[in-house]
């Protein structure tokens, strides 16, 4: 989650402060991404190149392209609730037409979560510019059909991997296509590197490890947390303060996270 969190960072300091077009961002990341699990995958003595697929590889596109676009004008509070907001929504939605049923702790601790979220990032915040947010609306959805389909898979590091390789010649392509809007900065590169390969190479990796233990509804709420990360790290790196609401909402998101009981067992 700190992994998730640190990429709506690294990519709003970068659209915000350097100067670098969010193509050339989206391209450097998964370009980054994938040597970094290629590397991994190696030394694992794996062949990336088999695992994944092209469906997969091209929800990770549509989810990193639209994401950079949306930073472009969505501050990080606003562009982190659309984004996972919609990823709770099509995972959850996913996780009862599938028979899921949510109990009493866990249908409480998802509320308990929801609320917390909302009462961190909604009331003061003015609307968000619609293009802005209709892309990252997308982003989510992309982001939610690539966890589903990454779930139960049987390696997912190696499955990363593959997907992150096969999205490279779509990045291509997308830089190709912005070629009259390029730019570059070295902090701006520097951001791209790392959002890459650890936010997003390491971190995915990590993350989808994580995700074969976990239902589909336990996976949505847990990553209801990224938004009080994302807002720990916007106090740290971009001087925001810390209010009496941020403390009340954070904790009601982690007392609802505790709630959702993580099991491999099926309801009946």
């Amino acid at each position: 989650m700190i992994a998730f969190a640190g990429n709506s960072l690294l990519c709003r300091l970068a659209l915000k402060s350097t100067g670098i077009d969010p193509a050339s961002f989206t391209s450097i990341r998964i370009i980054s991404g994938a040597l970094v699990l290629w590397l991994i995958t190696r030394i694992r003595g794996q062949a990336a190149w088999n695992a994944g697929s092209w469906q997969s590889a091209s929800a990770l596109f549509v989810y990193a392209t639209g994401f950079s676009l949306a930073y472009v004008s969505l501050p990080i509070a606003t562009g982190t609730l659309l984004l996972f907001g919609a990823v709770q929504v099509t995972m959850i939605e996913y996780g009862l037409w599938t028979g899921e049923r949510l109990g009493a702790p866990r249908y409480t601790g998802l509320i308990c979560a929801l609320g917390g979220l909302v009462g961190l990032l909604l009331p003061g915040l003015t609307a968000p510019p619609l293009p802005g947010s209709v892309l990252m609306l997308g982003a989510g959805i992309a982001w939610g059909v690539y966890s589903l389909r990454s779930k139960g898979i049987g390696d997912p590091t190696t499955a990363t991997a593959g997907n992150f390789l096969r999205a490279v010649p779509m990045a291509v392509a997308l830089s190709l296509i912005a070629l009259p809007w390029h730019s570059l900065n070295s902090f701006g590169v520097g951001y791209a590197i790392a959002s890459g390969a650890l936010a997003s190479g390491a971190g995915y990796a990590i993350w989808y490890t994580a995700l074969r233990g976990l239902k589909t509804t336990s996976a949505a709420t847990i990553q209801l947390s990224v938004p009080v990360i994302t807002a720990v790290g916007g106090i740290i790196f971009l001087g925001e303060t810390i209010t009496l609401r941020f403390l009340i909402a954070s904790a009601a998101i982690l007392f609802g996270i505790a709630l959702v009981p993580v099991s491999r067992r099926t309801n009946p």
